[in-house]
């Protein structure tokens, strides 16, 4: 999951941070000592800060003020002075073309395999008839919709395609993306691919508003979706509680877990860890191993490869933790956990799936990157954080869509359920409700 901007690290996890440990030998803790507390830290971390009281007047001035409200929003906290909002269909094309070929086609590989992985989550509508009723079931797509992309300079065309393709697949039928200025070549190009609509230069909590309030050249948005910071998180919350728009769930910093045993190679699970906390500084990293040597020989390679990393200072701000405990233990406590990505590498991965109840997408054996879920897979790479998948699953299809249920009675059908109906009313002393269904078996004057 991407994320850029301003954040707040949450204190239940700092007492791990690797800045305040000086990439000093890394804390192995085991997961049965845990006190109550400790556990509860490590599980009960949060992916946003409490920022409501800078985000609600942001969020008022764009309701307010509109168009004016973003300009002067993307001066202040992107330093660019834009006079466009819009970006212009023939600047699009010429970001695509000014890509290098290698850019464009891994760009064009990864949105056939996103747009094929959400074609098999659509739905078919579908009905019934029996003793003279009919119910059914319809799925219609929203009308429009909105993708946040975080950027500020960053290049994240892998968010554009997870944004974008789902809503296009279900057939959306305007699909809008609201990104931050400057605004990389690339990004415009995925957006391109993807299909979107119109391409707005705004980030942050101000295009939240934009795209769910409306602005004199944003129209409002059915939803929502897309990952970035605390802000952009909060900003989401709060255009859902004013019933303004759908949202996905709140995607905050990323977050990854492994449960490990002795057959994990230390390298790749290393590897993994550390590219999940080079995204933001208020990323988690934490494994969960069942074997020591391996957890030891993990711990060494991450501090290795922070020491190394082109983001070090980025590294060094974000949280890694390190587990021990026996597989039952690792699995039982990554439930907890509900983590954003979930990589499993141990002697049977899928007994080990069997038994994973809350995950966002899981990632299984040593040979699956999560990165391969961040860019090329199909699967989203927009998922719920802070335990947030206890809850949901990853953004897709039904997101965009709603799903209407209809019935139908003949005489026969009325009669059938009659007695059913009237005596569940009368029980409830709705006699109204009763007296609605028997007029209709009274004989027509």
């Amino acid at each position: 999951m991407r994320n850029t901007g301003r954040g707040v690290k949450s204190p239940a996890v700092a007492t791990v941070n690797t800045a305040t440990r000086q990439l000093a030998h890394m804390q192995i803790r085991r997961i049965d000592a845990l006190s109550d507390d400790e556990r509860a830290q490590l599980v009960e971390r949060s992916s946003s800060a409490d920022v409501e009281e800078d985000v609600r007047p942001i969020l008022e001035r764009v309701r307010e003020r509109g168009d004016e409200a973003l300009r002067e929003y993307t001066q202040e906290f992107d330093g660019v002075e834009v006079e466009g909002i819009r970006i212009r269909e023939e600047h699009i094309r010429e970001a695509r073309a000014a890509c290098d070929d290698d850019v464009v086609r891994a760009i064009e590989d990864a949105a056939e395999r996103i747009r094929g992985f959400h074609r098999n989550q659509t739905r078919e509508d579908w009905s019934e008839t029996e003793d003279g009723i009919e119910v059914g079931r319809r799925f219609v797509p929203l009308s429009s919709a909105g993708a946040y992309v975080p950027g500020g300079g960053a290049a994240y065309p892998s968010t554009a395609l997870m944004t974008v393709i789902p809503a296009q697949v279900a057939g959306v039928e305007r699909v809008v993306a609201c990104t931050p200025p400057p605004v990389p070549d690339a990004t415009l190009a995925a957006l391109e691919v993807a299909g979107a609509d119109a391409v707005y230069r705004v980030g942050g909590a101000q295009a939240v508003a934009a795209m769910g309030y409306g602005t004199e050249t944003v129209e409002p948005c059915d939803a929502v979706v897309g990952p970035g910071n605390v802000y952009v998180t909060e900003a989401k919350r709060r255009v859902r509680d004013d019933d303004e728009a759908r949202i996905e769930f709140p995607a905050g910093p990323s977050e990854i877990l492994v449960i490990a045993d002795e057959t994990a190679d230390a390298k790749n699970v290393a590897a993994d860890m550390v590219a999940q906390i080079e995204h933001d500084a208020d990323a988690t990293a934490v494994l969960a191993a069942s074997d020591g040597d391996l957890a030891d020989e993990v711990a060494d390679e991450v501090e290795r490869r922070i020491e190394g990393a082109e983001r070090r200072e980025t590294m060094q701000d974000a949280t890694c933790e390190v587990l021990l405990g026996d597989l039952d233990g690792c699995i039982e406590f990554a439930n907890e956990y509900a983590p954003e990505h979930l990589s499993v590498v141990t002697r049977d991965d899928d007994a080990v799936l069997e038994r994973i109840r809350n995950a966002g997408s899981v990632f299984l054996g040593t040979q699956t990157p999560v990165a391969a879920g961040d860019y090329a897979t199909g699967t989203n790479h927009v998922l719920p954080t802070g335990g947030g998948a206890s809850l949901h699953g990853g953004l897709g299809v039904d997101d965009f869509v709603r799903a209407t249920t209809y019935q139908r009675l003949g005489a026969d059908g009325v009669e059938r359920l009659a007695e059913t109906v009237t005596t569940l009313a009368r029980a409830e002393g709705l006699e109204a409700h009763a007296r609605s269904v028997e007029q209709r078996l009274e004989p027509e004057d």
